[in-house]
């Protein structure tokens, strides 16, 4: 079984984007995939801070992601960007640590204006940190997306969306590499 790892850059337990990670990890189970987790905001916010590469608590998310055949992450938008936290987060991986690893990224945001920030701020990182295969995005407006009694509840279209990158996502990870 492939394995995957899912990164949530928010710094809130009950964001949206954290909602919509929770529920692809859930498709990715009822498909019989696993998923393990890394949010973020759980790190020490000293070893973020202090950049302290060494941290037990950030190598034990290296030794994820090196074992790791896809990685999702995703983020909210603030100031038409991916979160600080996550900068900082990024800053401590190894330069290439997702080489060979089928990424797929997602952004969650107030605005359509910030549909880009997927192309011009995440992806130029992802690749630094040795990235090849990284998907196209799904950005998802704050709007289109509920949470009625504790289930999340997304737009039809962005439900579609999300089920299409599911698909390639787990066919990107089937291929054999050569």
């Amino acid at each position: 079984m492939k394995r995957i790892v899912t990164i949530s850059g928010s710094p809130s337990p009950s964001s949206r984007t954290t909602a919509v990670v929770e529920r692809i990890k859930k498709q990715l189970a009822v498909k019989g995939w696993q998923a393990d987790s890394i949010e973020v905001r759980n790190l020490p916010p000293e070893d973020l801070a202090y950049a302290r590469f060494d941290s037990p608590s950030v190598q034990d998310t290296v030794r994820l992601l090196e074992q790791a055949d896809g990685v999702i992450i995703a983020t909210p938008v603030y100031k038409a960007s991916y979160t600080g936290v996550l900068k900082a987060y990024l800053d401590l991986l190894p330069q290439d640590v997702l080489s060979e690893k089928v990424v797929w990224p997602i952004a969650v945001g107030g605005t359509l204006a910030h549909l880009l920030v997927l192309d011009y701020a995440l992806k130029p990182v992802l690749y630094a940190l040795g990235a090849q295969n990284v998907l196209s995005g799904v950005y998802i407006q704050d709007q289109w997306i509920r949470v009625y009694q504790g289930e999340i509840l997304l737009e039809e279209s962005v439900e579609k969306r999300i089920e299409t990158s599911l698909v390639r996502f787990t066919q990107a990870l089937s291929i054999p590499a050569n």
